[in-house]
């Protein structure tokens, strides 16, 4: 991935009482990342729709705002996927669902499918606006993972287009790796010691990650590093929520099997308990 990672952005563009929120949404994100914007539509194109999606987009004319609409219909995820692959789409917006009455978020089963199955950075969004709201603060994972570079890479190129102020880079660090029971004083000690071993280590890696992106994406950003024990997922989730991060920015799995896996634990999680967007990144 570039440090101009979004070059074409695609959104579903259902008739919702969403739909506008969205459009001013994508629409922004493509002029803040000088991209080309595709509305995808399942269903067939009519005269009604056609200056429906003119209105909508009508305030981003005077910046000119280069957009596609693809009329198609069919099953909806397969749509979406197939028309991601037609259109060399890299980013793909989803919208979310708020559940009010319990004061949560969740994706539905179609978005839900079609990011487990797209093969392009895929964008969650669960509070659109159509004014918009600056984003100040982005969390981004920092697992020891090869795509993590890539990925904290793209999360100071997002900061720095969307002139955010702070980005966090948690490191998910297993409790297993400090193998130390913990039953008095001496045993605590030596966790500890252990602890601070693992965050040295963990830091430094990420400096090193840090020291190799252009400076022009990281000035001017506060930058902090933060090591967490505990479950992978379920720690970052929990942090992005109590510092009210924005935007969080995580790693897609390399293998499609894996999502089965991290479906049910962390990503679910994380969009069902966080109030916030998330960015997978492919």
């Amino acid at each position: 991935m570039s440090l101009q990672p979004f070059k074409s952005i695609g959104i579903g563009a259902a008739f919702s009482p969403n739909l506008k929120a969205n459009l001013h949404e994508a629409a922004r994100l493509s002029l803040f990342f000088s991209s080309k914007l595709f509305l995808i539509h399942v269903g067939e194109v009519s005269d009604d729709k056609v200056k429906m999606l003119k209105i909508f987009l009508k305030p981003f004319e005077k910046d000119n705002l280069d957009y596609e609409v693809v009329y198609k219909s069919g099953n909806p995820v397969d749509v979406i996927l197939s028309t991601t692959e037609e259109k060399n789409i890299d980013l793909l917006i989803l919208g979310a669902v708020q559940r009010e009455r319990f004061l949560k978020y969740y994706v539905g089963s179609i978005a839900r499918k079609i990011t487990r199955k797209a093969k392009c950075s895929v964008l969650l969004l669960v509070k659109p606006s159509i004014e918009r709201v600056a984003c100040e603060h982005i969390v981004v994972n920092g697992l020891e993972d090869p795509k993590t570079e890539q990925t904290i890479k793209a999360a100071f190129y997002v900061a720095k287009q969307l002139e955010a102020e702070k980005v966090t880079i948690v490191e998910e660090i297993k409790q297993k790796q400090v193998s130390v029971k913990v039953d008095d004083d001496k045993s605590l000690r030596k966790a500890n010691i252990i602890k601070e071993r693992i965050r040295l280590r963990e830091n430094s890696r990420i400096n090193d990650i840090i020291e190799h992106i252009p400076k022009k994406y990281t000035k001017d950003i506060v930058t902090k590093l933060q090591p967490i024990f505990g479950k992978q997922g379920y720690s970052i989730g929990h942090y992005a929520q109590i510092s009210r991060a924005d935007l969080l920015v995580m790693n897609a799995p390399s293998k499609m099997t894996f999502w089965d896996r991290l479906f049910p634990h962390d990503i679910e999680h994380i969009l069902t308990e966080l109030p916030t967007d998330v960015l997978i990144l492919q």
